[in-house]
């Protein structure tokens, strides 16, 4: 089991990575399984005003689960740190602290999600023919917050220890769960979009305990009584990492929705097509965020280490590498998008042609731009990586900035098809500010060893 856990301050900074990476990789394929398949129930069975219920519901919902991953990755981003200064008693000291900090983050995440649900989606314009599926499904997914923070928090600290393999095994055992689930609440005993959220849930709730099973065997994180103890300067420091990331996915997300908003009024064919693609941005981006996670996992043990040199040589083999995989997801996308998106959709005849047409267009365009994503994750990670969150915070309100004008603006200037180029904007407008943010910080480096494998 020790095995598992890995040091990424010694060897070929892009062999680390990609080691590191592919397992993130296959999890993050099993999570897009069930995400895809979730869809295909939906959209299938219960047909596309369901389809477009969960597309109604998907940015709010982003944006809770932004604010859990962006608390415990900024945790994680401390016990990285520690864990490559080889520090194991202060690490667990931060894991302790993060445990108790995410108990009470989620308590309110939870409490706020179910109070602001309808009046969330009553702001968004969701049309009254989808409304209350949409807020069910919101409701039953924000009941379960604990369960999502707790997963994250476990999974964040494997990583953090350089461990991506018990993430992965997790998430495909969760997404088997959620495979037959889906198929037994939706279509076996008929429960809707409430299967479906259930279905998640308890999907999470099993990748949680393979999570936690694995943590307790590590002699590392053996945590007594006084590591459950949260000091003020623990808290400060933790906060310090974890809020500017939460914070980060809140603005984004708040863009997201103004898109959402537009996007509804444009009926209820346009907001399915619009939601199939958008189902498919986790399968675009999956190679993305596992060298995102790998970059803060690297970039933090390194940092810890004094191994700065090092950090320079991982970010730039870790964005051609980047590059090189978003072009081949891009390809498959663009040659493949019309076959893989007809799975969600059904309908008339006519209905399916005009939806498939929608969400084609949607997927070139996002398709031909996918390396500007892909910089922006590895650089952005990065520099959470060095301890900076507040930059990539800044970066993430240039995306609001640059989505929310796309928004009201290009509508009007190209009509409906305008919406498509919101995204790209807001990838372009936050790597203006990573990148420079990133050669500004790294400037700042000592380079003492400059020699060092």
């Amino acid at each position: 089991m020790a095995s598992r856990v890995k040091k990424m301050t010694e060897g070929r900074p892009v062999s680390l990575i990609v080691t590191f990476a592919l397992p993130l990789m296959v999890g993050n394929v099993f999570q897009q399984l069930y995400t895809v398949v979730d869809t295909i129930v939906v959209g299938k069975v219960l047909g596309v005003d369901a389809l477009a219920a969960l597309g109604a519901a998907d940015w709010f919902n982003w944006m809770m689960l932004g604010i859990v991953q962006g608390l415990t990755q900024g945790f994680a981003i401390l016990m990285a740190q520690e864990f490559g200064a080889g520090k194991p008693e202060r690490l667990r000291e931060v894991v302790g602290a993060s445990c108790v900090l995410s108990i009470l983050c989620a308590t309110v995440l939870l409490s706020v999600g179910l109070a602001l649900s309808g009046p969330v989606l009553g702001l968004l314009q969701t049309p009254e023919e989808i409304l209350g599926n949409s807020l069910l499904y919101l409701r039953i997914l924000f009941a379960g917050i604990p369960i999502v923070m707790a997963y994250n928090l476990l999974a964040a600290i494997l990583r953090a220890l350089g461990d991506s393999k018990t993430p992965l095994q997790a998430m495909a055992a969760a997404s088997l769960v959620n495979i037959g689930l889906d198929l037994l609440f939706v279509m076996g005993f008929g429960w809707g979009i409430a299967g479906a959220a259930a279905a998640t849930l308890l999907a999470q709730l099993v990748s949680s305990l393979y999570c936690l099973w694995h943590i307790r065997r590590l002699e590392i994180l053996s945590l007594n009584r006084k590591h459950w103890r949260v000091s003020a300067s623990m808290a400060g420091k933790l906060f310090f990492l974890g809020l500017p990331m939460a914070l980060q996915n809140a603005v984004i997300s708040v863009g997201g929705m103004i898109v959402q908003s537009v996007v509804n009024g444009f009926g209820v064919l346009f907001i399915a097509g619009f939601t199939a693609t958008n189902k498919l941005y986790g399968v675009l981006e999956i190679a993305a965020t596992s060298y995102g996670y790998a970059m803060i996992t690297y970039v933090g043990q390194n940092l810890g280490a004094g191994r700065t040199e090092r950090i320079r040589r991982g970010v730039r083999a870790a964005n051609g590498v980047a590059v090189m995989t978003s072009l081949a997801i891009a390809a498959v996308m663009l040659v493949f998008g019309k076959w893989i998106l007809g799975w969600f959709l059904s309908g008339t005849p006519q209905e399916v042609e005009q939806t498939l047409a929608i969400a084609y267009h949607y997927l070139a365009v996002m398709s031909v731009f996918l390396p500007v994503l892909y910089l922006l994750h590895v650089t952005r990670s990065a520099i959470q990586g060095m301890g900076n969150t507040v930059l990539p915070m800044v970066s993430g309100g240039a995306e609001f900035l640059m989505r929310t004008l796309a928004a009201v603006l290009l509508p009007s200037l190209m009509g409906e098809n305008g919406i498509f180029y919101a995204e790209i904007l807001a990838w372009l407008g936050a790597d203006v500010i990573l990148v420079s943010s990133y050669f500004y910080l790294i400037g700042k480096l000592p380079l003492a060893d400059r020699n060092g494998r």
